[in-house]
Order: C-alpha cells, then structure tokens, then sequence
C-alpha cells in the first residue's frame, strides 16, 4: 500500500488570526500524524529549528524534507509573507552553518496557503445555500474574530460576493472580538426582520466560540440563533493538506522551495494604511526587491495646514 505524501515529510502547520493562532487546528493533528501546528514568528522558529535539529541527528540517511503550510482562507497574506521570512532567515543560518560542512542541510520548502479567497468564497456560497436547504427563512451570518481592517474588510467583501452569487436569503457579516459583538451583529438581523439566524464561520472553527469564550446558541439572547458548524468537513480539510504537500514537495524536487514567492504574498496589503501611518509618525520603512535591491525610504514629519 503506498504510503501517504505526508508520512515522507515532516509537516509543520501555520496558524494566524482564522484559526485563533492554531487553536482551532487541533483537530488536524490527528488528520495528519505527526503534524505539528504553530503560530508564526517566533514560535514557528524554535519549531523549525528543533526539526532541523533532529532531522541531522539521524542515521546518516537523507533527511527527511519540511513542508511548512500556512493554513490561511486567503484573508492574511501577511501569515504568509511571516512564515516565509522566518524560513528565509533560517535558511541563511543554514547555509552559514553548512560551510563547514558538518551535516547534510534540511530542506525546507513553503506550501502554497491551504486556500485563496475565491475557494473560501465558494465554501461560504456552499453553506448559504445549505443553510437555504435547510431553514429556507433563516438569514446566514458569516463570523470571524476580528483581525486588522484589511483582512476585516476582505471578508466583507467576500459576504457580498456569496449575498449577490447566493441562494437568495439574507446573508450578512460580522468580525468580532467577543461573544457579545456576536449578539450585537444578531440584533441587527432581527431589525432588519430575520426571525432566525445560521451563524457560519468563516474559517478553521469547529465549536461555538469567539476566542476561546463559548457561545451559548439556543439561550438567552442566541435563542433564534443556531451555529451551522465546521465549514469544511475533516476529510475535506485532509483533503486539501494533501493537495499542498503534494505540490509542495514537487516543487522541491524541481528547487522551488516557495520562499521568494511566500514574502511577496503580502505585497501592497495595507499599502495605504501603513504608508499614511509611517508618514505622519516620522517613520522609515524598507522595500526590497530582491536581495541586493532593498532601500529604506525615510518620511519626515509632513508640515499640516492647520
């Protein structure tokens, strides 16, 4: 029996603000054995280092690859461009180590994110119209925690895309930093006239909750309130972790190890935002455009007119 693409690497998921850092991957640990889930920065750094380590301290075979897997809906391209800075950076500790040639180097390769904004928008489409098959008068609500204004505003965007594409009942949004931000989003469908409400989230969430904080849907003010469930089946999100590292692991054989292409991933999201902000605070900030090409613009202070 052939064995499956992910038991010939070591398997390292990335979680951001879709999973609540990785919590609400738990489950895929026992998908995929031996996977290991982290948030980025420095918590994905000690992961990958403790992994390279014990990758060289084998028998002298060659070690085996890893596979890192932002596991990001399409909405936090800045997960992305995180998880590839930190492989870069350990890539240029790996290569100043191997100079001296003690050990054969780990490879590691980026995976393309686990899904892009047009798969999460079909998936949200797919629950509608399965809310639709099942509650013909239920409005949908579309939730996630709330993260930053950007990928805030992406899932807005994506709601109207499955409200227009839709099975033609009421779908609306919410990003939310507690469960009484939730209530508050529902209050709102009941002005608008939705007697009940199909609350969907738009991520990894498999339980009800807000950062960790229990939903109590069917009680007090979540009475006309139901929690649809996981988005994506287990077998569906298998489905897809095998896509990656299939693909990921192709194109390490070819030298594509997806860095380059992983800190490009958050180019121009926030553009404006971050701009603005650098300028009016006096702030410097860099662009790079390759290795060699990187400069560091500085902003002064803007005079104001009034």
């Amino acid at each position: 029996m052939t064995q499956p693409l992910e038991s010939q690497a070591a398997v390292v998921l990335v979680g951001g603000h879709e999973s609540n850092n990785g919590t609400d991957l738990s489950f895929a640990a026992e998908l995929v054995p031996g996977a290991l889930i982290t948030p980025a920065g420095r918590p994905l750094h000690n992961t990958l280092t403790h992994l390279r380590g014990r990758g060289r301290s084998g028998s002298g075979a060659e070690p085996a690859p890893i596979v890192v897997l932002p596991m990001t809906f399409g909405r936090n391209p800045t997960l992305v461009a995180d998880t590839a800075k930190t492989l870069s950076w350990l890539g240029v500790q790996r290569s100043s180590s191997d100079t001296a040639g003690a050990s054969s180097p780990v490879p590691m390769v980026l995976a393309d994110a686990f899904g892009t904004g047009d798969h999460l928008t079909a998936w949200l489409r797919a629950a509608a119209t399965e809310v639709r098959r099942r509650a013909p008068e239920a409005a949908v609500l579309i939730f996630a925690d709330a993260a930053n204004p950007f990928d805030d505003a992406e899932l807005h965007r994506i709601t109207h895309l499955v409200r227009t594409h839709g099975a033609g009942n009421p779908v609306e949004t919410a990003t939310v930093d507690d469960a009484s931000g939730l209530l508050t989003a529902l209050n709102r469908l009941r002005l608008l006239g939705s007697a009940q409400t199909v609350v969907v989230p738009a991520g990894f969430r498999r339980v009800a909750s807000v950062r960790g904080e229990a939903v109590p849907f069917g009680e007090g003010g979540f009475t006309d309130a139901e929690f649809y469930g996981a988005l994506l089946s287990e077998q569906a999100v298998l489905r897809v972790i095998r896509e990656r590292i299939r693909d990921a692991l192709h194109n390490l054989s070819h030298g594509r190890t997806g860095i380059e292409a992983g800190l490009a991933a958050d180019h121009g999201h926030g553009y404006a935002h971050s701009h603005a902000f650098e300028e009016a605070n006096g702030h410097s900030h860099t662009h790079h455009h390759g290795a060699a090409d990187s400069h560091t613009h500085n902003h002064p202070i803007p005079i104001r007119s009034n």
